[in-house]
């Protein structure tokens, strides 16, 4: 049997998958235009569409599926780094924070950095580097978390693994219980100086926000390219912008309830200050965009 081919949606199936605008704020409603966006390319062999040919999930299938909104009793993010975060590799933990709290539009507290003892652990046998159990750290996450948190998010710099049968997983998330927990390790660029620091704080954010997005129900984009694109290999991940297209814009905002045009305000100064150039010009002229008057 042949493996069926992903075909990327036209721009009617695109239109489609938004959903109908009528009755949202005008700058909403602009924020969801195409302008500035652009449709998910053909993937590459090796490329994640390639070998997941995924549906994909238009706004309705999202609320079909019935996500949690906002609760008001719960509304806090927060980080809970595990083992090492101060020799030097790690990222920053305090511009980690700024852009989460920008981009999930929400207050956010980094807890302190939790040993990894009595985590299961084991060393990859292609690496030689420390891994530790997934499902240990959701447990403690979930055992662990603070009474108003809405999500609890672990990091780590050491390595991950679901189970003996796997080499590695970047993170895994448990949304019943409202935590995930996802590794920095493999975004290491190898290579020192600003540029690289800047590379790594971005690969870093990016991994952070697509998961989390994770676990408020967002699944994978196949629509335009988006912070939500599934990735094979660490080319095709740096290859996704760090915001989000039109489809999963809106399914965030029904979520949290967001202005979106504080929430590009805020993210701006935030690439700005992170020396994201191409995402600091992408939000200012989605800014302008969604804030001119009709005609």
């Amino acid at each position: 049997m042949s493996r069926r081919l992903f075909t990327p949606p036209g721009r009617a199936g695109r239109i489609r998958a938004v959903g109908p605008v009528a009755g949202l704020p005008p700058t909403f409603r602009r924020a969801l235009e195409e302008q500035g966006f652009d449709p998910i390319p053909r993937p590459g062999p090796r490329d994640w569409l390639a070998s997941h040919p995924e549906p994909g999930q238009s706004f309705a299938a999202f609320l079909a599926a019935h996500p949690a909104v906002l609760d008001p009793a719960r509304r806090t993010l927060y980080l809970q780094p595990f083992g090492r975060f101060d020799t030097g590799r790690e990222p920053p933990l305090d511009l980690l924070s700024r852009f989460a709290a920008a981009f999930f539009t929400l207050p956010l507290a980094v807890l302190p950095v939790a040993p990894a003892s009595g985590v299961t652990s084991r060393v990859n046998r292609y690496t030689g580097a420390r891994q530790l159990l997934t499902r240990d750290l959701l447990a403690l996450l979930a055992q662990h978390r603070p009474a108003g948190a809405c999500y609890v998010v672990g990091i780590t710099m050491d390595d991950l693994y679901p189970g003996p049968a796997w080499n590695f997983v970047f993170g895994e998330a448990a949304p019943h219980e409202r935590v995930g927990v996802y590794s920095f390790a493999r975004y290491l660029t190898g290579e020192a100086g600003p540029a690289a620091a800047t590379l790594f704080l971005r690969r870093c954010c990016k991994v952070l926000a697509h998961e989390t997005a994770h676990l408020l129900g967002i699944g994978h984009c196949v629509f335009y390219s988006c912070l939500m694109n599934g990735s094979n290999n660490l080319p095709e991940s740096d290859a996704r912008p760090l915001h989000l297209c039109p489809v999963d814009l809106r399914k965030l905002q029904h979520c949290l309830g967001f202005d979106v045009t504080a929430r590009y305000q805020d993210l701006l100064i935030f690439a700005q200050n992170a020396d994201f150039a191409d995402e600091a010009r992408w939000l200012a002229t989605q800014l302008r965009h969604i804030k001119r008057g009709p005609g």
